[in-house]
């Protein structure tokens, strides 16, 4: 990100360090155009961290008179989750939500129309009329601008959720949410029905592309040890004539159901069956 801003023109001048940034370490915002917040959405820093609270460098904002951006990362539209009944899962703690930063007095937020969001890959601006008004006529908007098949696609995801059906209806929170023990009875009907001889085990799935690093939600996974399964079964799975994906774990070949459609599992017992064969 550094390196991209640079190529705008953009001139960066970095706060505080590594693991520790303080309001207080902001140097005078006389030449300043812009604060800008980025959320570490897919890393996280351990051990003695300290970092601006938003809502400090919103009143230092204000009080210097210069806009403050927030970049959300994962695209949780809202921390509270109200399209979820149980409300915000556990996996989710410390997420920001896009309303809150907004609530909060962020001039513009940035965030992805994927990962947490659940949509198509897409960068979205929300904000203040008259910043994402200057964005919009900016020249490079033409060249970065989404198309119709994007808009179209992201526009059916946010309608979702406008609705009340994004819990049913977009795949991320439809398997995101799923209870453990439905995973676990597919991942045994998947085992039976393939015969290969594997089992299950508990396990975690990660959410968002990688977007709540510490958020690992429980799983379980279908896992095969026989002798080289680490190392000849994910290939034999990925070049079936319905590609499987599965990962390698301590010598084993790990598939994880929560990121299957259900619909989906006779498929990939199909292709256990025939990497089992081959």
């Amino acid at each position: 990100l550094p390196e991209l801003m640079e190529a705008s023109g953009a001139r960066l001048r970095e706060v505080g360090t590594t693991n520790r940034t303080r309001v207080t370490d902001y140097p005078a915002t006389d030449d300043a155009a812009l604060l800008l917040k980025v959320h570490p959405s897919n890393y996280r820093i351990e051990g003695f961290t300290e970092e601006a609270a938003l809502a400090d460098l919103v009143a230092l904002g204000r009080s210097a008179g210069i806009p403050v951006v927030f970049d959300a990362g994962s695209g949780l539209l809202d921390a509270k989750t109200p399209w979820l009944r149980q409300g915000p899962p556990a996996w989710l703690a410390g997420e920001p939500g896009v309303r809150q930063a907004m609530e909060t007095g962020a001039d513009l937020v940035l965030f992805s129309g994927d990962k947490l969001l659940g949509g198509p890959q897409a960068g979205i601006v929300v904000g203040r009329e008259d910043l994402v008004g200057r964005l919009r006529r900016h020249p490079a908007a033409r060249a970065l601008r989404c198309g119709g098949p994007v808009l179209g696609a992201l526009g059916a995801t946010l309608e979702l959720y406008a609705s009340g059906d994004a819990a049913a209806n977009i795949p991320l929170w439809k398997m995101a949410t799923a209870p453990v023990d439905q995973v676990e009875q597919r991942a045994e009907g998947l085992l039976a029905s393939a015969g290969v001889g594997g089992r299950t085990a508990q396990g975690e799935s990660a959410a968002g592309a990688g977007s709540v690093p510490r958020g690992g939600i429980p799983t379980s996974l279908v896992v095969v040890d026989r002798p080289g399964a680490d190392l000849v079964w994910p290939r034999l799975l990925a070049a079936g004539p319905v590609p499987v994906v599965a990962r390698r774990e301590a010598g084993s070949t790990v598939i994880d159901l929560r990121t299957v459609e259900p619909a989906h599992d006779p498929v990939v017992a199909q292709a256990l069956a025939a990497a089992c064969a081959g």
